[in-house]
């Protein structure tokens, strides 16, 4: 399913009422489990996830991961996720850091601990951690830094990137059409300290060094950690 058409189509009705994040997925199916169709070929490792979510309006198991470039403000150069194919499998996810409900800084620690867990294990130049704001005028280079100290990320990592779209319509554009999830600024009446909030997904997605997802957690803020690194282990190993 074309995700533009699908956008068009769904619409975001409702969505805009919520505060924060949002932990279901924008498609056929709002379950907990991992994203994926069956439709693993011998471009995936792992076997495909209990949870049918080819329908769904962001990429799964089997599709292919976006074709994204990005300045990453805090190294002073653009990434690529295509310049990971054939090197490094990717986690890649979308936040804010005026996130106000917590989902934010639980995503980025699902990252942080894979971080944690490739150093240990001996694996951190088979992973690129890829963290995208869609909030690029208020998530300066200083923010993103600060953010990363709060959250205990390695910033300075070889693995770690913080990827800032130059404008609010870039990201717009990036959450829609490439990721394929609504995405929309809203007032922040209910905040005193915010002019205006996201309600998004807690999206995470992994994929392989070829560039093949391998899983999609619709519900990424609330998987377990152990869950996500063991996947992403499995990947770079096998």
């Amino acid at each position: 399913m074309d995700r533009r058409t699908y956008l068009g189509t769904a619409g975001i009705t409702g969505l805009t009422s919520i505060a924060g994040c949002l932990g279901g997925t924008f498609g056929s199916d709002n379950g907990n489990g991992n994203g994926g169709g069956g439709r693993g070929n011998s471009d995936t490792i792992l076997k495909p996830p209990e949870r049918d979510l080819s329908e769904a309006s962001h990429p799964s198991y089997g599709d292919e991961l976006p074709a994204l470039s990005l300045p990453d403000p805090l190294a002073g150069e653009t990434i690529s996720t295509e310049q990971f194919e054939g090197e490094r499998a990717v986690l890649m996810t979308f936040v804010y850091t005026n996130c106000p409900d917590g989902v934010c800084p639980a995503l980025t620690l699902r990252l942080r601990r894979t971080q944690e867990v490739a150093a240990e294990e001996g694996f951190s130049d088979d992973i690129a951690l890829l963290e995208m704001t869609f909030d690029p005028e208020r998530d300066t280079e200083s923010k993103l830094r600060t953010f990363a100290n709060e959250q205990g990320v390695d910033a300075e990592a070889q693995n770690w990137h913080f990827l800032r779209p130059e404008t609010y319509d870039s990201a717009k554009e990036i959450m829609t059409e490439d990721i394929g999830l609504p995405f929309k600024k809203t007032d922040a009446e209910e905040y005193e300290d915010l002019k205006y909030i996201f309600p998004h997904f807690a999206l995470i997605l992994l994929a392989n060094e070829r560039g093949i997802v391998e899983r999609a957690y619709p519900k990424g803020s609330s998987i377990a950690p152990s869950t996500v690194v063991g996947d992403v282990e499995t990947v770079v190993t096998e």
